[in-house]
């Protein structure tokens, strides 16, 4: 068990201090565009998982290759600029720049990595990080500053922590993300930082980070697109008395549902806050013959662009749910299939079941519109969140750069 904690973010958990700033990047001074978030604790452990995009920021294979080191502390980030598409140029001043985060922190650039989001082809301006990252102020009750530095069309942070008793310890878990546009499964162009006080064995935090992921931050869609900098960080400071080495016991089943819980809830105010979008949809695959094609069939229900117009416009057509949930592949059985909006009973056996129309329109008027799909054909489930696609997406992303 967990509790939510009120206006808790990524420097909740003990050990962790934040701050975010303007250097310049964006042109409105009031806007935060870089952040800092920092273990005072040198022993601090972190995991990270990546984009799959075949075109990647220097900023993402310069954390990879301080990750490899193992001595990752914390990360220095940017928004309104993606360091991608611009040469040898990019990987120099990701390098740069995680030096002078380095030496305002009086530490070693092998204990960072860096993180950046915004216009892709376009150089990070040096010249104005060099002379403003100064103005940084770092401390406990900086992780909600540093949550605005990340941010690039987001209309808000997307921030938590929860704490959990672990041999009679309170523990605790923070995170922060960002990223409302160019988010599909396979990692999205998002930046997600999770944050925790307990000691945990490196490789177990590794599998854990990386399953987690893959039930998560690579079970949503806005737009089918997959960025350049998707980058998922997950510090342990150590902070606390509690050490998990295995996750046999119920202390560290405890845990691991906390964890899953902070990345899910990450992952969902992502697609609630998708460009242009005004519904969240999520799709609950179950009786699949196994967990992975439970979530490959949920995925792509939530990705379709049919759905998601669908839902815009309100409309129950659960024909265009059967065309997604085919495409994806998987072994199913046309006559089996159960399809559900909003908990309303629309397709029985592969066929169309009477039901009322107005009450399923009128449903679909709530933020959250529930598709489930029994395949009744085994035991497993799968589950995925997108959000619908709007006029707004288009015209808002019609003139991004401009």
């Amino acid at each position: 068990m967990f509790e939510i904690i009120e206006n808790g973010n990524v420097t909740t958990p003990k050990g962790f201090i934040a701050g975010g700033t303007n250097v310049g990047i964006k042109t409105d001074v009031e806007e935060l565009d870089l952040g800092i978030l920092w273990s005072e604790l040198p022993d601090t452990t972190c995991s990270g998982v990546f984009t799959s995009n075949s075109v990647v920021s220097p900023s993402v294979t310069a954390s990879k290759t301080n990750l490899s080191k193992k001595k990752i502390r914390g990360v220095v980030a940017n928004s309104g600029c993606a360091n991608c598409s611009v040469g040898e140029q990019g990987l120099i001043d990701a390098i740069d720049v995680m030096k002078l985060s380095s030496d305002f922190l009086n530490s070693n650039p092998e204990n960072l990595a860096i993180c950046s989001t915004g216009i892709i082809g376009e150089e990070l301006p040096m010249a104005l990080i060099r002379k403003n990252i100064s103005k940084l102020n770092l401390s406990q009750t900086g992780g909600n500053d540093f949550a605005k530095s990340i941010l690039t069309t987001d209309t808000k942070t997307k921030e938590i922590a929860v704490s959990v008793n672990l041999n009679g310890e309170q523990i605790l878990i923070g995170g922060c993300a960002k990223g409302v546009g160019m988010i599909h499964p396979n990692m999205a162009t998002m930046l997600a930082f999770i944050t925790t006080d307990v000691s945990i064995d490196q490789k177990l935090q590794d599998d854990l980070l990386k399953n987690v992921v893959n039930n998560t931050f690579n079970q949503i869609s806005v737009d089918g697109d997959q960025s350049t900098n998707d980058t998922v960080l997950f510090f342990a400071s150590g902070a606390s008395n509690t050490n998990i080495t295995d996750i046999s016991s119920d202390d560290h089943a405890n845990f691991m549902e906390a964890f899953e819980y902070v990345c899910e809830y990450l992952a969902k105010e992502l697609v609630s806050d998708g460009e242009g979008s005004n519904h969240v949809i999520e799709c609950e695959i179950s009786g699949a013959l196994s967990n992975e094609e439970a979530k490959m069939a949920s995925r792509n229900v939530v990705s379709s662009s049919l759905i998601k117009a669908m839902v815009h416009g309100r409309d129950p057509n659960w024909g265009r749910v059967m065309m997604a949930l085919g495409k994806s592949e998987i072994k199913l059985e046309e006559n089996k299939i159960d399809i559900y909006i909003n908990d309303i009973h629309i397709a029985h056996e592969g066929k169309a079941i009477p039901f009322s129309k107005e009450s399923v329109i009128t449903s679909m008027n709530e933020k959250e519109i529930k598709i489930k799909i029994e395949l009744n054909l085994g035991n497993h489930t799968g589950i995925a969140w997108g959000c619908d696609l709007t006029e707004e997406y288009v015209i808002f992303n019609s003139a991004y750069s401009t």
